[in-house]
């Protein structure tokens, strides 16, 4: 790995978001794209996106991370130098959650461990004269194998995290695997049992307001048994249920004044009417349907990037969601739709074919154009060495 200095002539600290790369010209048909990176057992996939995908991020100054469970990657998507697609990945340990933490950082739940992920680039430096961002795992928190899901950072540094195998929302510990929060009001106690599947996490105001979960149950693996319409959507604060009915929802997020959630058993994009009055239930509206089972969402302006996965397993079988492929004669998407919130229609798309048919989650990473990521076993984590500057006295 090398790193370079940018080209750039500008005397001014240009920021990777005025890195000097032209807007990707529309193709009349789907780009095909090659990873730039493979792990030591690459999966056979085949990568391609809609012509306006790599000129909405570039516009956006913006890229695309997304994980794969399935494949043990984590994968940036943006535009080279050339406005071209870019597609980096690096292995990761089952990465699952992802958040942005700022400018310049990642926070990943990945396997028994949460990353916290840096940026060591300087504005006018590059890696291979291509990638304006490198992160890097700096703070490795080992938790052990608590099925974390979605992930979260607050102004005060602590990292948050739904443990899924423990029913509850959790800080990271210097001491232990993890520090109890908060849990449902249904769950009796903190116990080894995965027993209603809290999975997503919303953040309002840089603090947990909203989590999702597959039913309320409160005997273990008696999820698997409410994953058709059990789901409920609880207010963390109130620890009150505010939407209930739900199919195997997930990705709860605050956006624009609204709890945005993705009812992945009948593969729709949608948000939550939240109770008004007396009412002490609100309702699911549904915005887009997407041809997959639903996990990973992210916003940009009115769009929303979304996760779609193939549900090829027991436990994504039998739900509304095969009678809508059936009934749109569709075959379900591994990837990420970008959806207008006012039409409900997919206007741009990032698709994989092959052996990956699994996507958790997906984060816009602003401010970065072509950034890549590095993981904690590989070489370049030994050999990419940085340092801060000497502080005068």
């Amino acid at each position: 790995m090398q790193k370079t200095k940018s080209k750039s002539t500008t005397k001014s600290n240009p920021g990777p978001a005025q890195a000097a790369a032209p807007a990707a010209p529309a193709p009349a048909r789907p780009q095909r794209v090659t990873p730039s990176q493979a792990p030591a057992k690459e999966p056979k996939a085949e990568y391609s996106l809609s012509g306006g995908m790599i000129r909405r991020l570039h516009g956006m100054k913006a890229s695309l991370a997304f994980t794969s469970y399935q494949s043990g990657l984590l994968y940036m998507l943006g535009s080279n130098a050339k406005g071209a697609a870019q597609l980096h990945q690096s292995g990761m340990p089952k990465p699952m959650g992802l958040c942005a933490d700022g400018n310049g950082r990642l926070v990943l739940s990945a396997g028994a461990q949460i990353m916290r992920l840096e940026n060591v680039l300087e504005p006018d430096q590059r890696i291979n004269q291509t990638y304006d961002a490198c992160f890097m795992p700096r703070i490795n928190y080992v938790t052990g194998q608590l099925d974390a899901h979605d992930v979260g950072a607050m102004d005060n540094g602590d990292i948050v995290f739904v443990n899924t195998r423990y029913n509850c929302l959790a800080k990271t510990s210097p001491r232990h695997s993890f520090e109890p929060i908060w849990k449902p009001e249904f769950i009796g106690d903190i116990v080894d049992e995965d027993r209603c599947h809290l999975n997503g996490l919303a953040m309002r105001d840089s603090k947990p307001a909203f989590v999702t979960a597959v039913s309320k149950s409160d005997t273990i693996d008696g999820w698997r048994d409410r994953r058709a319409d059990g789901g409920v959507v609880i207010d963390v604060e109130k620890n009150a249920v505010i939407c209930e009915g739900l199919s195997m929802p997930h990705s709860p997020r605050w956006h624009d004044g609204k709890l945005w959630v993705l009812n992945a058993g009948t593969g729709e994009l949608g948000y939550v009417q939240m109770p008004r009055g007396k009412a002490k239930m609100g309702k699911f509206k549904p915005v887009a349907f997407c041809p997959g089972f639903l996990r990973g969402l992210s916003f940009h302006d009115g769009f929303a990037f979304v996760g779609l996965s193939r549900p090829r397993y027991k436990r994504f079988e039998g739900l509304e969601l095969d009678q809508r492929l059936k009934d749109t004669d569709s075959e379900p998407w591994c990837g990420v739709q970008v959806i207008d919130l006012k039409s409900g229609n997919c206007v741009d798309w990032f698709r994989i074919d092959g052996d990956i048919g699994e996507l958790y989650d997906i984060e816009l990473v602003e401010g970065f154009r072509c950034p890549m990521t590095v993981s904690p076993t590989s070489q370049d984590a030994a050999t990419l060495i940085t340092f801060a500057p000497m502080q005068k006295t």
